[in-house]
Order: structure tokens, then C-alpha cells, then sequence
């Protein structure tokens, strides 16, 4: 109907002319004492002929419209397959058409390759800032036996904590993520990751509430990892005292796991937006225990949970702790 009434809109003045015509040719026959009959027939004559070339028009009214919307889903690639047109108006807006389309090609070349180069920049700074950090690591287990080098050593496990994170913030950024779906035991996944964080929970004198569960997911192992560990150092991060609970449950439909800790808890009023990219809430800003938040570990978790087709929840009272589901649609 929009495209009919378009088309009567572009040919009103056809129309209108048609109309007037009419009217002249038929008062100029009843002045010449023209019968009624031959008066109606020749209107009728008209009628057909103009409806006959209404529809021809139409017809390829609609044929060019369809042509321009098939472009405009592909406006990339077809910008140069326009349909002829049909006087030099159309071929200057198609000139104008093309030539847009040729510098939005340009830019999105130009951001592509900066984009490109900046995620190969930082892929290459995170590899070698991983060279000191390894020979850090090092120097720091010679020196056991000596000195107490916990603080040095919770440090340089920070370092390469963020330097891991920026790795994985570009690859997740990336228009190709290298996602791997496949059977992967939950077990295992929370297994390492809570071997990686054992030295901070010592250190904080945290209690680990961690039963064996022995259940499978279909995910990628390497990305969930990345989101486990995620939690569970924020659970780290905000607990002064108390525990640090990791269950597994498993129901018809899905399976659940769930992170909970007995720390700060989360605001009600950040509880909406704490994954939000850069919001760090008020814990984040009043830095709780020395710790200034920078916002990116939930954003990052709630962009792969999302490309992964899980689901992640997190119910929190302030001063009560906080309590983080990621679950599993089983057939996925």
C-alpha cells in the first residue's frame, strides 16, 4: 500500500492533467451537440488507455523499489549494481549513491587495519611483558627460603592477571573469536581455576567450600575458564573473612553453576549496571581494601557468557555477599 500510494503521489500531476483533459475533451463534445453514449465511450477509451499505462508504470515503479531495497541490506557490496536510471536526477543521486559508498569502504578499510594493528600491538606487548614476569617468577622462588616474598609474589600474580585480561579483552573484541565448542568438564574448568587463586586464599586466610561434581557442559573450555577465574577473583578481591562456596547443580532442562561469597556484597543500586563496561559501583570507587575496581572483569564475562549462549545471574545484598549463577542450557 506505501509503495502504491508513493507511485500516486509521484504521478499526481499526470493525474491531475488526465483529469482536466477529460473534462475539456468531454465539454467540447456536448457543445457540439455530441451524443451521451459516444461522450461515455470515448472517456472510457481514455480511461483504458491511461489505466493501461498506469500499470505499466506501476509495475516498473515497484520492479526499481524492490531492485534499491535488495541494495540497501547489501549497500557494500552492490552500490555498483544500481538500477538504470531513468533520467539524469536518478543518475545523480546514484553518482552521489556510489560515491558514498566508496568512502565508507575507505574508512571501514582504514579503521579495520588500525584496529588490526592495535590488537597486534597489544597481542605483542602482553607476550612480552610475560618474559619479565616469568624471570620474576623465578627470582622470587630462589629467594623462598630466605625472605618472605608473598606481597612481591601476590603483586606479580596481579600483573600477569592483568596482562591476561588485556590479551583476552582484544581477542574478544575481535571479529573472528577463536571459540572452541566442545564437551568440557565443569569440574575441571573450576578445578584450575581455583589452583590458580590457592595462593590468594591462603594469603587471606579465605575458606574454599568445594565439593567434586562430576558434570559436563558444551562450551568452550578456554573462554570459560577465563569466566570462572573472573568471579572468583572477585570473590577473592571483595572477602575479608568467611568462605567462598563452589556448587554444581544439575536439573532436567539445564545445569547450574554457582560462585558464592560471604564478602562486601554489591549495592542495590549498582546490582543493575555492574555489567556495564567501566562501571566500577561504589566498592569500585571507595576502594575496598586498597583495591580500585576498573570495571572490564564483569563486562568481559557477561560478552562471553552471551556469545556462548549461557546465561549468567548475580543476586547480592550489601554486607552479605554475593552470589553468582552461570547456567547451562543442556542441548546447547
Amino acid at each position: 500500500m506505501y509503495v502504491f500510494l508513493s507511485y500516486i503521489y509521484k504521478t499526481k500531476l499526470f493525474i491531475g492533467f488526465f483529469v482536466i483533459e477529460t473534462a475539456l475533451v468531454s465539454s467540447i463534445m456536448l457543445l457540439n451537440n455530441i451524443a451521451y453514449q459516444e461522450i461515455i465511450y470515448a472517456i472510457f477509451i481514455m480511461s483504458f488507455i491511461a489505466l493501461l499505462a498506469g500499470i505499466s508504470g506501476f509495475y516498473s515503479f515497484y520492479k526499481s523499489y524492490k531492485e534499491l531495497k535488495n541494495i540497501e541490506k547489501n549497500i557494500g557490496v552492490l552500490a555498483g549494481s544500481l538500477p538504470s536510471p531513468s533520467g539524469c536526477i536518478e543518475e545523480e543521486y546514484q553518482l552521489l549513491i556510489k560515491k558514498l559508498a566508496y568512502y565508507f569502504n575507505e574508512i571501514l578499510d582504514k579503521n579495520t587495519n588500525t584496529f588490526k594493528d592495535m590488537e597486534e600491538y597489544y597481542t605483542m606487548w602482553v607476550h612480552q611483558i610475560k618474559t619479565p614476569i616469568a624471570a620474576m617468577k623465578l627470582l622470587l622462588q630462589e629467594k623462598t627460603v630466605e625472605f618472605d616474598v608473598s606481597y612481591e609474589q601476590t603483586q606479580l600474580f596481579r600483573i600477569e592477571q592483568y596482562a591476561e585480561m588485556a590479551l583476552q579483552y582484544m581477542r574478544l573484541g575481535s571479529q573472528s573469536t577463536d571459540f572452541v565448542i566442545k564437551k568440557v568438564s565443569l569440574h575441571n574448568v573450576v578445578k584450575e581455576a581455583v589452583h590458580k587463586y590457592a595462593r590468594m586464599f591462603i594469603q587471606k586466610k579465605i575458606k574454599l567450600d568445594f565439593k567434586e561434581f562430576d558434570i559436563c557442559v558444551v562450551s568452550d573450555e578456554k573462554w570459560l575458564g577465563f569466566v570462572v577465574e573472573q568471579i572468583l577473583s572477585n570473590a577473592i578481591k571483595y572477602t575479608n573473612k568467611g568462605s567462598v562456596s563452589v556448587n554444581c547443580e544439575e536439573s532436567i532442562n539445564c545445569v547450574i553453576l554457582c560462585i558464592e561469597d560471604t564478602g562486601a556484597g554489591i549495592n542495590s543500586s549498582d546490582l543493575p549496571r555492574i555489567c556495564e563496561k567501566g562501571y566500577t559501583g561504589y566498592n569500585g570507587h571507595d576502594g575496598y581494601n586498597g583495591k580500585f575496581s576498573t570495571g572490564i572483569g564483569l563486562y568481559m564475562c557477561s560478552k562471553i557468557i552471551k556469545k556462548l549462549s549461557h546465561k549468567m545471574e548475580i543476586e547480592s545484598e550489601e554486607g552479605k555477599g554475593t552470589k553468582v549463577k552461570i547456567i547451562f542450557n543442556k542441548g546447547r
